[in-house]
């Protein structure tokens, strides 16, 4: 948490001299130390709400919209620099080869003045309530060589990384789950970060059973990082006598038959060291391979999307993974910080398939060209 939030202060101090110099470009000089001033304050704020409300790690609304404010702040500087900046190049690049002086960009740039606010402000709305509140549904096929007649039209829905706690409510938990019992899929499938508040945790189990009867096939679920930061343990012994199955380094038999279909399950690697965290997921998957029918249709539940690698080493036909929230910023349906190998949607290699899933909730409240998604994804032969 001490990492996060050096970074997360250092991020905020290199946006606010952005911020500063954008409002230099379209501001007169007499306005200018006024809205500085302003600007200050509100990052000092802003900075102040982030430290305590990702500090307390409350479930408590309050906190929840506080930093959902603070957020607003945040991006809507953001916003504001970007627009700034791309008006500032484009009038730089017309002014090329023109015998006036350049300072005519800069009053181009303050006749447009308000434009530029006024989009931060729309861009800024939008992301903070619609593009974190709007769910979308995604269907896929899935192709699978020799597939028995018992498992053709098999349907399954993904969720991933709700973060239960102060963005994400056991009210808004139990629309999530409506709407997603609203596709008849055969299982539910969780990969991880779903349990991410200590206060709510409990309660959020007994919501999903509640729903089991709406996947006949069963509930299965794999642990997240953020699991392990609440107690790993804690959280499966509340599972114990729950519908929903925990997969950890383990498998289950959902359908039997010539060609069973087995879901497996791995744990997240504590490993921060590259090489090490690679020789976990190895094991990890090791280990929940162990009694699969060779011939087995394997569906595996992993948190972290590097997994998709290694079961494609262990010919495995379809990996399901989370973690990236698939950067929460995108463009033309791509992930626009794609810092992760595998950070968003579908993948597919030697029929082996895996899916990155964009998250349901988030850790910052703010979406935009991302939004929070069910995924579903039906067998059919190959």
């Amino acid at each position: 948490m001490a990492f996060f939030l050096t970074i997360l202060v250092a991020l905020l101090l290199v946006l606010l001299f952005a911020a500063l110099w954008a409002l230099s470009k379209i501001t007169e000089d007499y306005t200018y130390i006024f809205w500085r001033r302003i600007l200050i304050s509100l990052h000092i704020l802003a900075i102040a709400v982030f430290f305590a409300g990702y500090t307390a790690l409350s479930g408590e609304a309050f906190t929840g919209m506080l930093i959902r404010f603070a957020t607003v702040m945040v991006v809507a500087e953001l916003m504001f620099t970007l627009f700034v900046l791309v008006g500032f190049v484009v009038k730089k690049i017309q002014s090329i080869g023109e015998s006036t002086p350049f300072n005519r960009s800069r009053r181009n740039l303050l006749k447009g003045a308000l434009s530029y606010p006024a989009a931060a402000a729309v861009a800024t709305v939008y992301g903070a309530t619609k593009g974190i509140d709007d769910t979308v549904v995604r269907e896929y096929q899935i192709p699978v060589k020799n597939l028995p007649e018992n498992l053709k039209g098999f349907r399954m829905a993904q969720l991933s990384d709700i973060h239960l706690g102060m963005f994400f409510s056991l009210e808004r938990l139990k629309e999530l789950l409506k709407q997603t019992a609203d596709g008849k899929p055969d299982a539910l499938l969780l990969t991880g970060d779903i349990f991410d508040d200590k206060k709510l945790n409990a309660e959020a189990v007994k919501i999903i059973d509640t729903f089991a009867d709406a996947f006949p096939k069963g509930i299965f679920y794999c642990f997240g990082n953020h699991e392990h930061f609440r107690g790993a343990e804690a959280i499966a012994e509340m599972l114990k006598n729950s519908k929903i199955k925990l997969l950890n380094n383990t498998s289950a038999v959902v359908a039997g038959g010539k060609r069973p279909l087995c879901f497996l399950g791995v744990d997240y690697p504590a490993s921060r060291e590259d090489k090490k965290f690679n020789e976990e997921m190895r094991s990890y998957t090791k280990d929940a391979l162990k009694g699969v029918p060779k011939d087995a249709v394997k569906v595996l539940l992993a948190h972290h999307p590097e997994y998709i690698d290694v079961a494609r080493e262990n010919n495995i036909e379809l990996t399901l993974a989370g973690h990236t929230h698939g950067s929460q910023f995108g463009i033309l349906g791509k992930p626009l910080f794609p810092v992760f190998k595998y950070t968003r949607g579908f993948y597919n290699q030697n029929d082996s398939f895996g899916y990155v899933h964009s998250g349901n909730g988030s850790w910052f409240p703010y979406r935009i060209g991302c939004p929070p998604e069910i995924a579903y994804f039906t067998l059919r032969l190959g």
